[in-house]
């Protein structure tokens, strides 16, 4: 393995979708991906310790810096990301989406309202924007005493909101609306709804990592960069 070169790709298609995200291999050793979706080609890969939007920026700048036109981004939908490109359309991955909604009320929540806005999220790869807004817009209308039902503190007489995760995960789906839909507004460009072509090719890897068990950081990279040829 130490003898081994890693082969390089130098060639790309001057049009890009680009998805991207991070996986990480243990705490220290993440790696970031650009992929271009129109080809399957990766156009870029960078060794980092955390998921920054700095880093996203870069390697954008960098892909841009080649010569390819970035035509699209699409991401899990990190805090930050859609504005830090504000003249590229920026797709929120759908099933991103969906695990977010599921992380603030679990995947059988109590609350009644819970259970609905759960199995509204869960719609959400197969419905059309027009289609879910209205079922958002629907499910806010009957439950929304109860989304801003406040509770008070015994101890200081503070009022809060009772139903805090339902509330997150309401305002995810609303504040991420416009660009869980972004492949809808650009149909002709081809921009996929999810990261799912970069996410399956992250555990295709750690399989196949798992299988060596043992290798150092530098023998661990060499694999990696060989199987992205980035």
């Amino acid at each position: 393995m130490d003898k081994a070169k890693a082969e390089r790709k130098d060639t790309f298609s001057p049009v890009a979708n680009v998805v991207m995200d991070t996986t990480y291999f243990g705490r220290k050793l993440g790696v970031m991906v650009f992929k271009n979706s129109l080809d399957g080609a990766i156009l870029l890969k960078k060794y980092v310790r955390s998921e920054t939007i700095k880093d996203y920026e870069n390697g954008i700048a960098e892909i841009t810096r080649r010569g390819i036109s970035v035509q699209s981004i699409v991401c899990d939908g990190r805090r930050g990301v859609v504005q830090a490109f504000p003249d590229i359309p920026v797709q929120i991955c759908q099933f991103h989406q969906v695990k977010t909604v599921t992380k603030y009320l679990r995947k059988k929540p109590k609350l009644k309202a819970s259970k609905e806005l759960r199995e509204i999220s869960l719609k959400l790869v197969k419905s059309s924007e027009a289609e879910f807004t209205l079922m958002l817009d629907a499910w806010f209308v009957k439950w929304k005493d109860v989304l801003n039902e406040r509770s008070c503190n015994e101890h200081d007489g503070k009022t809060f909101y009772t139903h805090k995760p339902l509330r997150s995960a309401y305002r995810s789906l609303r504040n991420n609306l416009l660009h869980l839909f972004e492949f809808e507004h650009w149909r002709d460009m081809g921009i996929p709804n999810t990261t799912n072509c970069l996410d399956g090719q992250f555990s295709d890897l750690k399989n196949k990592l798992r299988n060596h068990n043992g290798l150092n950081v530098g023998r661990k990279k060499k694999l990696i960069d060989d199987y992205f040829g980035a």
